[in-house]
């Protein structure tokens, strides 16, 4: 073999977009040394613990030199911890603080692996797949659609965005088997839900929590957020059909690739059933059974019926909490957030264990193995909350506020709501946490609201539009990194699939608030 043929066969090394986890910790790193060169500020804070407009002051840096390099080091260590209760002196999942507290989440994916783990050993959701995507066939759309519009309904009500990394493990295998790829799957799931949270029309974590700082109802202004949503949502349904019909039709416009097709041969050897079996035993049918009440229960003790029901602005917390202050529960409310959450999927994987008759060390080993697999996730989510922890604890949160607070006063009615969706897009990315992000940013947009002549409510309005959208694209949003991490997505292929999307629902979500805003 002659040199100028070894060099043809030796491939080409290009860049290759790093992971998800690497990603995170460049961004932390970009974050920090952007710490070093922001000035340190503070806001005067009225008795509820909100910044007061006007009042900030520059000061001195809180932390030496050593001790930002500290900050650093120990950043994701800090946004994954709770707090100490100093009154009942107890460390619980209850004691947080309002926009840290990442365990939750962390605990909460790795049940969910390892109750993947026990009921895939069934094979009982592969073979219901396997029958369920026979029945489908040529209907694909119809189920991402309907899934779209009921976790955008979701998300617009009451949230609902991180309790959809749970739902991978049903899609991926059913979603493969119509015909799509990984990133059919993980747009479905993470635009449906973040399209919803982005229109909010009476989801109180955001949209309460908003109205609760400004002044007002949480039921101003719902008829514009009404439409917004109708509008958002058929576009995201519409992009994401689009390509899903696509790589249907040519699988090699896909824009991730396609899993391995297992090996044929293996495959028989160490399941001979796998080719044969078209039918669900009786032990497959329980595990189902099991599976569908595991998830409807978590659907339903998440939503906070009578916050929702009751339409009230009152202080709330979603990421850690899922809390709403004064809000008088229904009797049947649970209630439940991360830890019961965990458990839940937990004693399911015991159960599922116990039905298939699998013995207590391979249900044990089943469990260990699938929570060690989403070991990856679980980095990407502490890592994400190590940004925020940063910002608090250098003391530049309050100095971006107060130059977002610059930037808006004065402005003209369409240019005010305008510049109210973009300058919340950045502030978004450092405060995931919609409740977190609400309570800093509304005190100071409200009354500069009132001198630009736009409501308060359709401010509100502009404001989640630009929490949204960030969401939508932020390496700190733990909804799309855990969300591409579970599905094997890389970040740089997501954001080519979904820019035009986001400057689509960008131009149509101010074009329609700037139209309101001007003609009130």
């Amino acid at each position: 073999m002659t040199s100028s043929d070894t060099q043809a066969a030796e491939p080409k090394r290009g860049f290759k977009f790093p992971g998800a986890v690497t990603t995170l910790a460049i961004v932390t790193l970009l974050v920090w040394v952007a710490t070093l060169f922001i000035p340190a500020g503070q806001y005067q804070l009225d008795a509820d613990g909100s910044p007061i407009p006007g009042t900030y002051q520059q000061q001195p840096s809180p932390l030496s030199l050593k001790q930002a390099a500290e900050q650093l080091v120990l950043a994701p260590v800090n946004g994954v911890y709770g707090l100490h209760n100093s009154n009942t002196k107890r460390v619980d999942s209850e004691t947080v603080g309002r926009m840290f507290g990442q365990i939750g989440v962390i605990v909460f994916i790795m049940s969910i692996g390892a109750f993947i783990s026990v009921s895939f050993a069934t094979r009982a959701l592969e073979v219901a797949v396997a029958a369920l995507a026979d029945r489908l066939r040529e209907k694909g759309w119809m189920l991402i659609a309907a899934v779209m519009t009921l976790f955008s309904l979701l998300g617009s009500t009451m949230g609902f965005s991180v309790e959809t990394l749970g739902f991978y493990a049903l899609f991926i295998p059913l979603m493969s088997a119509l015909g799509y790829d990984r990133l059919v799957t993980a747009s479905m799931i993470i635009i449906g839900a973040l399209v919803g949270v982005m229109s909010s029309t009476v989801n109180p974590f955001s949209i309460g929590v908003a109205a609760g700082e400004a002044g007002i109802s949480i039921g101003d202004g719902i008829g514009l957020r009404f439409v917004l949503w109708v509008v958002l949502t058929a576009m995201a349904i519409g992009w994401v059909l689009r390509y899903a019909a696509r790589v249907r039709r040519d699988p090699s416009a896909s824009l991730v690739g396609w899993d391995a097709p297992q090996d044929a041969t293996s495959t028989a050897e160490s399941s001979p059933a796998t080719e044969v079996q078209s039918q669900l035993t009786v032990t497959q049918k329980w595990v189902l059974v099991i599976t569908g009440l595991a998830f409807g229960l978590m659907i339903f003790s998440v939503i906070p019926w009578s916050s929702v029901i009751g339409g009230r602005a009152a202080a709330a917390e979603y990421y850690v909490l899922h809390k709403v202050v004064d809000a008088r529960p229904f009797w049947f409310e649970l209630n439940w957030w991360f830890p019961q959450l965990a458990m839940l999927f937990i004693l399911a994987s015991v159960l599922v264990g116990i039905v298939a008759g699998m013995g207590e060390k391979e249900t044990v080993r089943l469990i260990a193995a699938g929570a060690s697999d989403m070991m990856g996730p679980a980095m990407v989510v502490l890592l994400a909350g190590g940004v925020s922890v940063i910002m608090n604890n250098t003391q530049t949160l309050d100095t971006i506020l107060h130059s977002m607070e610059r930037l808006v006063t004065g402005a003209s009615a369409g240019f005010f709501v305008f510049l109210t969706v973009l300058v919340n897009i950045p502030l978004a990315i450092l405060i995931p946490s919609s409740s977190g992000h609400g309570a800093l940013a509304m005190p100071l947009l409200a009354p500069l609201a009132d001198f630009a002549q736009v409501s308060r409510a359709s401010t509100i309005t502009a404001w989640i539009m630009g929490h949204g959208l960030a969401l939508l694209m932020a390496p700190t949003s733990v909804v799309l990194v855990g969300g591409l991490a579970i599905a094997k997505v890389g970040y740089d292929k997501y954001l080519r699939f979904v820019w035009p999307l986001l400057l689509a629902l960008f131009a149509v979500s101010t074009l329609i608030i700037g139209i309101a805003a001007t003609l009130e």
